[in-house]
């Protein structure tokens, strides 16, 4: 008899397809970390500029100075009566700017500027004059409409039968402006 063996041989293909599989979810892993990190990082871009926004936001509108009336002080000046918007630092009062425009009558324009420092800032309640405003007080100051150079004073503007508009801008925050018609140049008179 002879002695003969047959020799199977079988090919394994199942170690093959197996390391196949952890190559593919080696990469899918690889993939979704990337785009993870993409992700997190685009959410905390988007976070950074929403709370800047916001911040830039709350500091115009809460730097910001709010009209509440305006009279006649004299033919060359307004008694401005204001306070500083809910939520406002308290506000130096040279950090409150204010510029006038109007119609020189003549087809020109002027231009009239100054900050709250230049007179007193007085509080409604009848204290004596402060040199910071504090949010939720209200206060009266004079603005002089007349520089020499230019005029937009009540006697002008009611003269020339022209209006003005008066910006009220914060250092650091927002702007606020107000038409001015005067009807009555007298001392006292509602600017509307």
């Amino acid at each position: 008899m002879k002695n003969t063996q047959e020799k199977n041989m079988k090919n394994d293909n199942l170690a093959a397809i197996g390391i196949g599989a952890m190559i593919v979810f080696i990469a899918l892993i690889l993939v979704a970390a990337v785009a993870a990190a993409v992700i997190i990082q685009t959410a905390e871009k988007l976070q950074q500029n929403a709370q800047s926004t916001g911040d830039d936001t709350t500091d115009e509108m809460s730097g910001k100075v709010q009209v509440l009336n305006v009279f006649v002080a004299d033919d060359s000046s307004f008694e401005v009566y204001f306070r500083l918007a809910a939520g406002s630092d308290d506000t130096s009062d040279t950090d409150i700017l204010f510029q006038i425009f109007c119609d020189d009558g003549a087809g020109g324009m002027d231009r009239i500027a100054g900050d709250f420092g230049d007179s007193a800032i007085d509080p409604l309640s009848g204290a004596a004059a402060v040199n910071t405003a504090a949010a939720g007080t209200g206060y009266r100051t004079t603005v002089s409409a007349d520089d020499g150079a230019g005029d937009c004073g009540p006697n002008a503007l009611f003269t020339n039968n022209v209006k003005a508009t008066l910006y009220l801008h914060v250092v650091g925050g927002g702007t606020t402006y107000d038409v001015l018609k005067v009807n009555d140049d007298s001392a006292g008179a509602v600017v509307v």
